[in-house]
This record gives C-alpha cells, structure tokens and sequence, in this order.
C-alpha cells in the first residue's frame, strides 16, 4: 500500500504510516526474523534509509539506541540531526531513475554533508558524543535490564564518567519505555518518530 506523502510505485513494509506534519520521520521496521531497516523522510525529499540495518537486536538494535540517544540528549548535529538538515550517511532508497540521476543524487547528498560538516562546528563534537553516548548507554541499559541468560558475552559493565551520568539516566528510562515496543514488533512492524522527538508515534 503506497503511504501518505510517498510516490506511488514506493511500497512501504507496514501497515502504519502516518504523516507528521513539517518533520523528519524516522521508522525503524522489523523486516525479517533477525533483521530491520530504518526509512528517514523529510518534506520534499525523496526517502532514505539502510535496509538491512546494522546491529539488529531483538531487545533494542543499534540504531534505534543511536536514535534515543541523539532525540533525547538533543544532539542536533550528530546523526539524525545532520540528516534533518539534508546530509547523512543514509541511501536513496525508491526508485530514482537510472544509475547516473542515483549517483547525481548520492553525489549531492555526500556533498550535502560535507558542507555541514564544514560549517557546523559543534557537528563533530555532537557525533562524537553520540557515538560515545550511543555505545555507553548500549552496554549499561544490557547490562541493567538483560539477566544473565540473555546478556551476550560482549556485554560489560561500561565506565560512565560523572560529566555523563545524568545523560545516560535519561537515555536509560527512555530505553525502557521504548525497548518493549521494539520486542513486541511482528515482521513488518515499524516504531516511527518524528525527529527531534524521543517518543514514538503510535
């Protein structure tokens, strides 16, 4: 079924989606037993995304803790923020036709950023810190809410600096709200955001 503000010939792999207005939307799908996408849409700009995505996890993938991490900590130049602002590393996805208008287009995108990483200063701070912040609250939330059983081995006890303990409580009772309704996704099931906003639209 086409959805709401997408092309026609773009099939969407959910049942739910909704249009948010004047924001990014960020959907994470569940699009097989041990696998799941990520579609990002801004008005006017045609859908990107990765499908597969890295780090699938039944409990939380590593996206999505990316994702929290940056809404909740409002990390506006880290990952999602640079791709609300029209850069990012985030494919084409659709149809775009022909290989050259899709290498003119990754072109642009790939300059896109480059120019956003040139003139925000506090770009590479914030996706340092998400990148740091992303991984610390990856370990800790597994660490405090997986038993023994289900913790993987690679799961250990992250050094957390006092400078970022209160930001890693915040993204932690985010994580709790959100990873249930992760886990309880079927195939094709999606949790949507509308970016900068830690809290999924249902």
């Amino acid at each position: 079924m086409p959805s709401a503000g997408l092309p026609a010939e773009i099939e969407v792999p959910t049942t739910i989606w909704p249009s948010y207005g004047d924001g990014m939307d960020v959907v994470f799908t569940r699009t097989g037993e041990r696998r799941y996408g990520l579609t990002i849409t801004a008005p006017g700009a045609p859908p990107r995304g990765m499908d597969p995505a890295p780090g699938y996890d039944d409990h939380i993938p590593h996206d999505l803790v990316h994702y929290i991490v940056e809404a909740e900590l409002k990390l506006s130049a880290g990952l999602y923020g640079r791709a609300a602002k029209g850069g990012g590393s985030f494919l084409l996805l659709g149809d775009v036709p022909g290989r050259r208008e899709r290498s003119r287009k990754q072109r642009r995108l790939k300059k896109r950023e480059a120019h956003l990483r040139e003139k925000d200063h506090a770009g590479s701070a914030d996706m340092a810190r998400s990148e740091h912040l992303a991984a610390v609250c990856d370990l800790a939330w597994r660490r405090r809410r997986l038993s023994r059983g289900e913790r993987p081995p690679w799961v250990t006890e992250p050094e957390i600096s006092e400078e970022d303990r209160p930001a890693v409580e915040r993204v932690l009772a985010r994580l709790d709200e959100v990873a249930p309704l992760w886990n309880a996704l079927d195939v094709g099931g999606s949790l949507a955001f509308t970016w900068p906003s830690a809290h999924p639209v249902r």
